[in-house]
């Protein structure tokens, strides 16, 4: 598929060991429920010795997500652990000489902000701050990005007579206007993330890049979930790959290629919560595509040799976008 870079939410020795000197980028995780364990420097150093060292150079590990959604949670002792875990994890890889090659950081739930509109009035809600300011430090010091799942979809599941679907879908709308700065929005994932360089800014800091660790839209879905359709998930997919493939920045940062992950690759079936929840990939487990990402809004049924046909046209598609996916 020739894709670029993969984000996963272990560290499997066998999907890492297949990947070897193929030039493929990592972000690889630390299970929530190990980051406690990691506030210990001895776990943290034999964690990076056993899941990222021995991979080196051949595996190209350039970052290492210390939990996912943490602060979005209600366990505050694993809220006040992540940031010493994180410490511990860098340590380590400063002790093996993988700073400046290997990210330490954490990925966060859109459900931190407190306010995301106008994106200049972006702001972390008040309970996550005393977590955030020192974390966002931290980042600082370790050059390391700031990670956050976006997902438009949410906010027109939870009111879609009131939020537009061509703003969320990429398509073509008037957009929305920031009344403080007078920059326009033409779509809801752009806003979200300039929302949160505000919130990062608030605090005092400017020098930390956002990634989008997290985007998706859903193929299907239970009855109370509007738009979950395989032909409203490949116009979402199909029109984010353009514009990555644009190198497009968001409003507030034009100049700087916004760096995304489109969650998932593969659908999941034993995922519990809402049929959405299943159903984020972009194939099935077998490898035929749910849907065909830019040329048509769905597939119909086809015999195996017709399957195979249009994976190869949807992964060539895939390869000049330069889509980076998440493996779940």
């Amino acid at each position: 598929m020739q894709i670029s870079k993969v984000k996963l939410y272990d560290a499997d020795q066998n999907v890492l060991s297949a990947f070897l000197d193929t030039g493929v980028e990592f972000v690889v995780g630390i299970g929530n429920e190990n980051v406690s364990a990691m506030m210990d420097p001895a776990a943290a150093q034999a964690w990076v010795q056993q899941h990222v060292r021995p991979y080196l150079p051949s595996a190209r590990i350039t970052c290492i997500a210390v939990g996912n959604e943490v602060l979005k949670g209600n366990d505050t002792a694993l809220k006040g652990n992540l940031l010493p875990a994180m410490q511990s994890v860098y340590q380590a890889v400063v002790a093996l000489g993988l700073q400046g090659q290997v990210n330490v950081t954490t990925a966060h739930s859109l459900d931190i902000m407190g306010s995301s509109y106008p994106p200049s009035a972006g702001a972390f809600r008040p309970d996550v701050v005393p977590y955030m300011q020192p974390l966002l430090s931290f980042l600082s010091m370790a050059r390391s990005p700031f990670l956050i799942n976006c997902y438009p979809y949410f906010a027109y599941k939870a009111d879609p007579s009131s939020v537009p679907l061509e703003y969320v879908l990429f398509q073509p709308n008037s957009g929305v206007t920031d009344p403080n700065t007078g920059l326009n929005y033409d779509n809801m994932l752009y806003a979200q993330v300039d929302s949160v360089y505000a919130a990062i800014q608030a605090l005092g800091h400017t020098d930390i890049d956002v990634k989008i660790s997290e985007t998706g839209w859903p193929s299907r879905g239970d009855p109370d979930e509007p738009g979950a359709t395989p032909e409203y998930a490949g116009i979402y997919i199909g029109n984010l790959l353009q514009r990555i493939q644009m190198k497009q920045g968001t409003p507030l940062r034009p100049s700087s290629p916004i760096d995304v992950y489109v969650f998932a690759l593969f659908n999941e079936n034993l995922k519990p919560g809402p049929a959405s929840e299943r159903n984020y990939g972009l194939f099935y487990p077998d490898g035929t595509p749910v849907y065909n990402v830019g040329l048509r809004g769905y597939l119909p049924p086809m015999d195996e040799s017709e399957s195979a046909r249009k994976v190869v046209s949807l992964l060539a598609l895939v390869a000049v976008a330069s889509v980076t996916l998440i493996l779940s």
